[in-house]
C-alpha cells in the first residue's frame, strides 16, 4: 500500500504578488503550508529581489503548468546606467563603471536591436545548468563561466520613462526563458555606458495578471479568504481550444483512450486542446486523425 500524501487535495491556481526578499520556492512552500495542500508548484521563477506576479498551481493544476510557463510574460524594470555588477542587478558587486550617460533618443534608437528573435547570454547568477550544476551555485563560489547564448523572442521593449540622467524605466514582453538582467546589461554595453537592473516587477504571464493577485499580507492571514481566491485548474488553458466530452465517453477519456469529440472548425492537425465534461476539465491532449488524444488526464480527489 502506498504512503498517504500529507495535506488536503487542493486543486487550482493562486496568483501572488511576490514581495522582494523571497525565492519563488519559498513562496510555494509557504502557500502549501497555509492551504495544507498535498502538491504545489509555480509557473516561472522570479529572482529573490524581484516582485510581482507569481502563479502557483495546486494539485491537478500542476499538470497545466507548462502552458503558463511557455506563455509570454511582461516585466517593468528600472535600469541604472554607468555601473556593471557581477549579477547584472543591484544585489551584485560593482565590476566596472563608465562616465557616459545615454540621451533619451539614444535609448529609444537602441531598443529595436533587442526586439524580435534575439540571442541572449544568461547572467552568471542564473538557474541555467552548467555540467549538471546551477550556474548561480558556481558563480557564488567565485567561478566565472562562459555561458552559451540562448534564443529569445522579445515581442516588445519600450522606454516608459527616463527618470534621471543615470536611470530609466522600461517594459518588456517576451517569451519563455527571458532574462531582464541580461537585457539591461547588453543594452548598457550597446549604449557604451554599462547598466544593471535596479528593480524588476512582473506584470503578467500568459492568462494571469496582477489585478487578480493576492498580496503577501493576505497569504500570511490565511483562512477561507485565501482559499476562496483560487482560480480553476483550467485557468492556465485559456488560450487553448476547448472540446466538450459527452458523458458516455468520459470514462474512456479518463483511461487515456482517444475519441472523436465535437470540435471547432479551425482546429488543426496536431493542435493542443483540452476536453471537459459536466463543466469539469477531463484531459489535455492533441487533435490528431479526427480524434482527441488525451496526454494528461485530470483526477480530482
Amino acid at each position: 500500500m502506498g504512503r498517504r500524501k500529507k495535506g488536503r487535495p487542493v486543486h487550482g491556481w493562486l496568483l501572488v504578488d511576490k514581495p522582494a526578499g523571497m525565492t519563488s520556492t519559498q513562496v510555494v512552500s509557504r502557500l502549501k503550508r497555509v492551504l495544507d495542500a498535498q502538491k504545489a508548484g509555480h509557473a516561472g521563477t522570479l529572482d529573490p529581489a524581484a516582485t510581482g506576479l507569481l502563479a502557483v498551481a495546486f494539485g491537478e493544476a500542476t499538470k497545466t503548468v507548462p502552458f503558463a510557463t511557455d506563455s509570454r510574460k511582461a516585466y517593468r524594470f528600472e535600469v541604472r546606467w554607468g555601473v556593471a555588477t557581477s549579477t547584472d542587478d543591484a544585489e551584485g558587486e560593482v565590476i566596472a563603471t563608465a562616465e557616459a550617460r545615454p540621451e533619451e533618443a539614444d535609448i529609444r534608437a537602441a531598443l529595436p536591436r533587442f526586439t524580435g528573435d534575439i540571442l541572449q547570454v544568461p547572467p552568471q547568477v542564473s538557474a541555467v545548468k552548467v555540467a549538471g550544476e546551477r550556474a548561480y551555485v558556481r558563480a557564488r563560489a567565485g567561478e566565472t563561466m562562459e555561458l552559451a547564448a540562448r534564443p529569445l523572442h522579445v515581442k516588445r521593449l519600450d522606454l516608459v520613462e527616463r527618470t534621471a540622467s543615470d536611470t530609466a524605466i522600461l517594459e518588456m514582453v517576451c517569451g519563455k526563458g527571458g532574462y531582464v538582467r541580461s537585457i539591461a546589461r547588453d543594452l548598457g554595453e550597446t549604449l557604451g555606458c554599462l547598466g544593471h537592473v535596479v528593480w524588476l516587477r512582473r506584470l503578467w504571464a500568459g492568462p494571469f495578471g496582477l489585478e487578480r493577485a493576492v498580496t503577501w499580507d493576505v497569504v500570511e492571514a490565511g483562512g477561507p479568504d485565501l482559499a476562496n481566491r483560487l482560480l480553476p485548474v483550467e485557468a492556465a488553458l485559456a488560450g487553448l481550444p476547448k472540446l466538450t466530452c459527452p458523458p458516455h465517453v468520459a470514462d474512456g477519456l479518463r483511461n487515456g483512450n482517444p475519441h472523436p469529440l465535437p470540435c471547432p472548425e479551425d482546429l488543426t492537425e496536431g493542435q493542443a486542446c483540452w476536453a471537459e465534461a459536466d463543466g469539469q476539465p477531463m484531459a489535455i491532449g492533441r487533435w490528431s486523425g479526427g480524434l482527441f488524444r488525451p496526454e494528461r488526464v485530470f483526477v480530482f480527489g
